[in-house]
């Protein structure tokens, strides 16, 4: 009778408890997503990439090529890796999962098949590929990402924030309909004007000349970040760099990777101070990812991405995702585990929160959750 009575009443928990109630919480409080714009999996797994060493036409400094090896390369990937992303290796490695390393069997894919920004940072935040987004252009999104769905969770309302490089963003996130707060691209902050830094930040966009039109330096985005996330104290964050995509477009291996070791050192910044505050430290959980891949067979592949062969393991559709947090195992480099994919991240994030994410679209679902980043 006991077995009996004991299975109607988990019969009756599953059927009549709301999902968002049976998603256990966890420790985390807090999430905070950051991605490197087009940051190919090799780089992160294995480091620079030789074979541009004196390749002057993807140089863009006029330094000794000596100086560029001397800095970055190593005789294993390991050493390599770990001097380009001294936070992700040193940090996430040893405390948290990186996916994504297709040579020990962790494989990390994009879903939708344009394999370029505007349908990747959709697919990231919405959690589906939507076949309609075929394009870069400034174009609102009738979507919901998962920061606009928190927006409507009473917990959540005026806690969401989002900084990034990229002047579609406000497009993407559909600013106005969202409520999400949205700095980008050329946009000063224009709140919290008593902080030094934000002033600082407001006047150097107007006086630095940006080598791009519509993507702005890194270092405003990651100022107007972490300067908001001092103050305002979300509870969900999402910043978004731009830098490495960029040059990889220019044609300048050099600054990609120096702008990579440099998103690297904004990340590890976010990290030291979320766990230097009593409202955020061992209550946050960090991910970090790309929107796409890049080519890798020839040279001039690297330089571009939305044309590769989407059966190509170092095609445009390989990616990688690191995460940190209090409901996280500690396994470091994952190996031999099922596939991940983009369109998983934004349920993924939202069930650390203890809830349970639904797509706003009327036929295309989420992705489901990465069971192997929990306990």
């Amino acid at each position: 009778m006991i077995k009996i009575f004991l299975r109607f009443a988990l019969l009756f928990i599953l059927v009549f408890l709301p999902a968002s109630m049976l998603n256990a919480k966890g420790k985390t409080e807090n999430i905070i997503l950051i991605t490197l714009d087009g940051m190919r999996w090799q780089e992160v797994f294995q480091g620079i990439d030789n074979r541009y060493f004196d390749q002057t036409e993807y140089l863009a400094y006029k330094y000794t090529h000596d100086q560029f090896k001397d800095k970055y390369w190593r005789d294993t990937p390991e050493e390599r890796r770990k001097i380009l992303f001294p936070f992700l290796w040193g940090t996430i490695a040893n405390k948290g999962q990186i996916y994504g390393n297709r040579k020990l069997g962790s494989n990390a894919n994009i879903t939708n098949k344009y394999h370029f920004s505007y349908p990747g940072y959709n697919e990231i935040l919405t959690g589906f590929a939507d076949p309609t987004i075929d394009s870069n252009d400034k174009i609102l999104n009738k979507n919901w990402t998962f920061l606009e769905w928190l927006e409507h969770q009473e917990d959540y309302k005026g806690k969401t924030a989002a900084f990034a490089s990229w002047d579609v963003f406000p497009y993407i996130l559909n600013k106005e309909r969202s409520g999400i707060f949205t700095n980008s691209a050329f946009e000063k902050m224009d709140i919290m004007l008593d902080n030094q830094k934000i002033q600082t930040i407001n006047q150097l966009q107007d006086d630095i000349p940006i080598p791009w039109d519509t993507v702005r330096f890194d270092v405003y985005t990651h100022t107007y970040a972490i300067e908001y996330l001092k103050e305002k104290k979300p509870k969900a964050m999402f910043i978004s760099l731009g830098e490495t995509d960029d040059y990889a477009h220019d044609g300048q291996y050099d600054r990609y990777i120096n702008s990579a070791q440099k998103s690297d050192e904004f990340i590890s910044q976010i990290w030291k101070w979320v766990q230097s505050d009593p409202d955020y430290k061992d209550k946050t959980t960090l991910l970090i990812t790309t929107d796409h891949g890049r080519g890798y067979k020839n040279l001039e592949d690297w330089k571009d991405h939305g044309n590769m062969e989407i059966t190509s393991e170092d095609g445009d559709r390989a990616i990688w995702m690191a995460v940190i947090g209090p409901d996280t195992p500690v396994i470091g480099e994952m190996k031999n585990t099922n596939d991940v994919k983009q369109n998983q991240i934004a349920k993924t994030l939202v069930k650390f929160l203890g809830l349970d994410y639904k797509s706003s679209h009327p036929i295309l679902k989420a992705g489901e959750v990465i069971e192997t980043m929990f306990e």
